[in-house]
Formats: C-alpha cells, sequence, structure tokens
C-alpha cells in the first residue's frame, strides 16, 4: 500500500510542478516522512527529485537560457553550500513555536518562518498588478542566484525562490522551463554529493523499490506535463507559481512542512 501511495503522489505533484519549476521535494519529502525517518525521506525524495529533472531538461532544456544558467546557476551553486554550512550549526535552535492537533506536535523552525516570509512577498510579486509589472533586469541574476542556493542550501526550498525571480526576469515560458530544470540539476548534484555519505546510514538499499516507482511515476507525471506544454500561458505559469508560493508558506507557518 506505501509503494502505491508514493508512486500516486509523485505522478500528481510532477504534473502540478512542471510548469512552476519547484515543488516535487517539498510537496513529496511530507509524504515520505509518512513511512519513512525524516533522513531516509530526504534521501529517497532527493534522488527522485534528480531524476524527474533530468528528464525536464532531457526534454525541454535546449530551450534554457545560457545566460540565466551561468549568471544564475554558477553563485546559486556555491551559496547552497554556504547554507547548508550554516544549516549544520543552527539546527539545534530552539523552535520559535509549536502546537498540537490530534496528538500531532507541529513545530516550527527560525528558517521556516523565514522562507515562508520570503514566499508570500515573491507571491504578491505575481498577483498585485503594480508589482506585476517589474521586471528584474539581467544584471541581478547572479544576486537572485545567490538568494536561491543560499536558502535552497539552508531549508531545501532552492526551487520556490528560483522560480518567482526567473519569472520576472523576461523568459519566455520555455524558457523558463527549461532554465529552472537545468538550474536544478546543478543543486541536485551538490545535494546528492552530500547524500551520498550517509547512503550505508540511511540504508537506501532496503528501499529501492520505493525510488523506483516514485521515480517512474514522476518522469510519467513530467511527460504529460510535456505535452500539454503548448496549451499553457505565461499568465497561467505565474499565477500557477503565486498560488503555490502562498500554499507552500502557509504551510511553512504552520508547521506542515
Amino acid at each position: 500500500m506505501e509503494i502505491i501511495i508514493l508512486s500516486v503522489a509523485a505522478f500528481i505533484v510532477a504534473i502540478l510542478t512542471f510548469f512552476s519549476g519547484f515543488g516535487l521535494g517539498t510537496i513529496l519529502t511530507p509524504v515520505f516522512m509518512i513511512f519513512f525517518p525524516v533522513e531516509v525521506a530526504i534521501t529517497l525524495v532527493g534522488i527522485v527529485h534528480f531524476f524527474n529533472n533530468i528528464l525536464i531538461a532531457g526534454m525541454v532544456g535546449k530551450s534554457a537560457d545560457k545566460t540565466v544558467l551561468i549568471r544564475f546557476g554558477i553563485p546559486a551553486t556555491l551559496a547552497s553550500l554556504a547554507g547548508a554550512w550554516l544549516l549544520m550549526n543552527i539546527s539545534n535552535l530552539p523552535d520559535l513555536y509549536s502546537y498540537t492537533i490530534c496528538e500531532k506536535i507541529f513545530e516550527v523552525k527560525p528558517v521556516k518562518l523565514i522562507i515562508a516570509s520570503l514566499l508570500i512577498g515573491f507571491a504578491l510579486f505575481n498577483i498585485i498588478p503594480s508589482l506585476k509589472a517589474i521586471q528584474f533586469s539581467r544584471n541581478k541574476l547572479p544576486i537572485g542566484g545567490l538568494l536561491s542556493g543560499f536558502f535552497g542550501g539552508l531549508s531545501g526550498l532552492q526551487g520556490a525562490l528560483r522560480s518567482a525571480f526567473l519569472i520576472k526576469s523576461g523568459l519566455t515560458k520555455e524558457a523558463f522551463i527549461a532554465s529552472a530544470a537545468v538550474l536544478s540539476v546543478f543543486v541536485d548534484i551538490t545535494r546528492l554529493s552530500v547524500y551520498a555519505t550517509r547512503f550505508s546510514e540511511t540504508s537506501l538499499h532496503e528501499n529501492l523499490s520505493y525510488v523506483f516507482a516514485a521515480t517512474f511515476a514522476a518522469l510519467s507525471g513530467s511527460l504529460i506535463g510535456k505535452r500539454i506544454l503548448k496549451k499553457i500561458t505565461l499568465k497561467f505559469i505565474q499565477v500557477t507559481i503565486a498560488i503555490m508560493l502562498f500554499l507552500i508558506a502557509i504551510a511553512l507557518g504552520a508547521g506542515l512542512l
């Protein structure tokens, strides 16, 4: 039953997140945490996320904007290392607050509240008319990469910040999706290189069937997303991103993620 639930979740989330450029890992990780310890869930979802991004990059990567990949990708990759280092040093900070519902404890850490606030701010840029008109010039790409990479290493939410920034950079929908996928591969390689030191510790070999099933389901969802790509508009992507940013921000602020 577990493998069916995880596969269905991966399939649906992959379709929903194909256009936004983020969300697969953010949404799928809590689902995996239902059945696995936290460190195992993060590792397994990281592998699914990596292969799904490899597929998307392979399908639409030729449309990626090379300037974005260089000026955004390099700072993002380097900053993610700094964020990960900081996370290791602040992970023991006390929770800001916690509450209980049906005997389940929900905890909100400082970093989660920071990210939630940032996501709400980015979401407003996609729905408020005066803010929607603002575009980030190409010389601001390194700044976006630094922010995305740093908070990605710190919280694992690099995709949300990256998409919120790139969607305002004047890219076409094809270039946006392709660039986001390739940038995700860069960061995933960095993340998995760290996870590799813990593979034996998290008993990865005992859970390969879940990885294969969820990966296949996610790839199938992304293929469907690719088939309907021509039917969607950039405005649809902007609205989708705004909604997802709000939902994830609320979930983070409430301690659900």
